[in-house]
């Protein structure tokens, strides 16, 4: 089987596909100025580019899962979450509260998806 990376560095891969599955990394916000609802669109643009690099997106994701720095704010992350969905159909996903490094930042999202 092979495994193909792309933009790695020495600790992780920000994504790997391996038997026709795709995997990213944990994509996080680089404007931590954002509401989550601002935030989340911004790390899901990301998802796509990434999932870009290896010849898939969005329509193709199987799981994912979202950490919210303060669960309560699931409503915000959802509205943005849906209208990227734009209809599609919407994938296996968990989401949970986590501690994250920097307190801005408030979303973080791991996708799976298929070729």
């Amino acid at each position: 089987m092979t495994v193909t990376r792309y933009e790695t560095s020495p600790v992780y891969s920000k994504v790997t596909e391996a038997n026709g599955f795709v995997f990213t990394a944990g994509v996080i916000p680089t404007d931590l100025s954002k509401d989550v609802e601002g935030q989340t669109a911004e790390v899901l643009a990301e998802i796509d580019r990434l999932l870009a690099l290896a010849g898939t997106g969005k329509a193709k994701i199987v799981q994912a899962t979202v950490w919210l720095s303060d669960i309560r704010s699931r409503d915000g992350m959802n509205k943005a979450w849906s209208a990227w969905l734009g209809g599609e159909g919407a994938p296996a996903r968990a989401c949970v509260e986590a501690k994250v490094i920097d307190p801005r930042m408030l979303v973080e999202i791991s996708v799976v998806a298929v070729k």
